[in-house]
């Protein structure tokens, strides 16, 4: 369950693991704060798409096995399981979708789009991973399947159009 009380400005900024956890503060956003983590994602991949693939695919590892402690350490903190402004979740599960895409603002945006829309209707084993697992790896799951699915949505999209 996700929490509504949400924690100052100065708790997010004050400690670096919150920091990271709240997407740079993207995670205070009082609507959708999901959505502001995946728009911090853009600048990312725009800045990694630079990157050859295999760098790209170590970062974006890196990002996700670095957020099972990252957000597990921020609820923690917090006392709170996912609370909401947690966004580590979402800029993961984005660079995730992006992996292999142009950098071209329709394939951002189109990956931008299939992650949201797949990361809040959760296709199993997405919802399987929201409801049971827990901790940081709980917290990062359902984002990293939503990632993959829409991955694939965009390869064959791109592969379609080729």
């Amino acid at each position: 369950m996700r929490a509504s009380r949400q924690p100052s400005a100065r708790v997010v900024f004050g400690h670096p693991v919150h920091l990271l956890a709240f997407g740079f503060g993207a995670g205070l956003a009082p609507v959708a704060p999901g959505t502001a983590g995946t728009v911090v994602a853009i600048p990312l991949f725009v800045a990694m798409s630079y990157l050859p693939l295999a760098a790209y695919l170590a970062l974006t590892v890196l990002a996700m096995v670095a957020g099972f402690w990252i957000c597990g350490r921020s609820s923690e903190l917090l006392g709170v399981h996912d609370h909401g402004g947690i966004v580590w979740d979402e800029i993961v599960g984005y660079l995730i979708t992006m992996i292999g895409a142009p950098l071209a603002w329709p394939w951002v945006l189109l990956g931008f789009v299939l992650f949201r829309v797949l990361d809040v209707f959760k296709p199993w084993p997405a919802s399987w991973a929201d409801r049971r697992l827990r901790g940081g790896v709980g917290i990062m799951m359902d984002d990293v399947f939503a990632g993959i699915y829409a991955l694939i949505i965009m390869q064959v999209v791109m592969h379609a159009l080729t």
